[in-house]
């Protein structure tokens, strides 16, 4: 499928979702249409184990919702609001190789990934900016925050609208790691390719059964991971891990 606004690959395993979206990567109808497109593409193929998501070129992860296309604001934010959810809850484990700014709609589509690599670069900043121009993140921003720093941390970060640099969005868990700069889509791809070698089917309980934890209730979550185990033990994948284990060797699972 042809993309205007995306730049789609999918190779051994790992699927690249890239905003091509000049100059910022901003976020308009049009782009939130094709990724929810692109995002049936990744889910549908058995190949792909692991989805990255980027922007084009250094200077912008994402910027957010484009205001160039306001007239389809209407329609673009509940959409949004949809997206970012489905890809906070994706199948396969969606890693964020924020290469430049994320401000905005851009932070939060790195909330909503499972796991966020940030280049080190004085320019590349995140945040949640929206209540400086009176509006509030409306894309699971004061959620997703919240749960991964912790109220008053996200309070600090959405209140007073920071934007703060990777080291120091390392340092308080709202990022994972930091790349050095020209480094990012190694290290990003080098997550991925690890995580592609774990069993496929056990991988998207754990993601069901946490989703469902974060997002329903925790007796939901703890009724899908008991799901999960009864899933798991009738596959394939249990087979050859315990015979590589008994015969001490690598696993190599097939995700059947």
């Amino acid at each position: 499928m042809g993309y205007n606004h995306l730049i789609l690959e999918m190779k051994d395993y790992v699927g690249t979702l890239t905003i091509n979206h000049p100059p910022a990567n901003a976020v308009s109808l049009a782009t939130v249409e094709e990724i929810d497109k692109a995002l049936d593409e990744v889910e549908a193929n058995k190949d792909v184990r692991a989805l990255i998501i980027t922007g084009a070129g250094e200077k912008g992860f994402c910027a957010g919702f484009d205001v160039t296309d306001v007239a389809n604001k209407d329609t673009c934010v509940p959409l949004g609001h949809r997206l970012w959810t489905r890809i906070n809850r994706f199948p396969k484990p969606v890693i964020a190789a924020i290469n430049g700014f994320a401000l905005g709609g851009g932070c939060e589509l790195a909330l909503a990934s499972h796991f966020r690599i940030m280049v080190d670069n004085p320019k590349a900043v995140i945040g949640l900016t929206e209540l400086n121009l009176g509006i509030i993140p409306g894309w699971g921003g004061c959620v997703r925050m919240a749960n991964i720093l912790g109220r008053s941390k996200a309070l600090d970060m959405i209140l007073f609208s920071k934007k703060i640099t990777a080291p120091e969005a390392l340092a308080i868990g709202l990022i994972d790691k930091v790349s050095a700069p020209g480094e990012i889509m190694k290290d990003a791809m080098e997550l991925a390719e690890r995580i592609a070698t774990r069993p496929p089917i056990a991988v998207r309980c754990v993601l069901n059964a946490m989703s469902a934890s974060e997002c329903i209730s925790m007796d939901e979550g703890l009724r899908l991971e008991l799901e999960g185990v009864k899933t798991v033990g009738r596959t394939a994948d249990a087979i050859e891990g315990f015979t590589a284990f008994f015969e001490k060797r690598a696993p190599n699972f097939k995700g059947e």
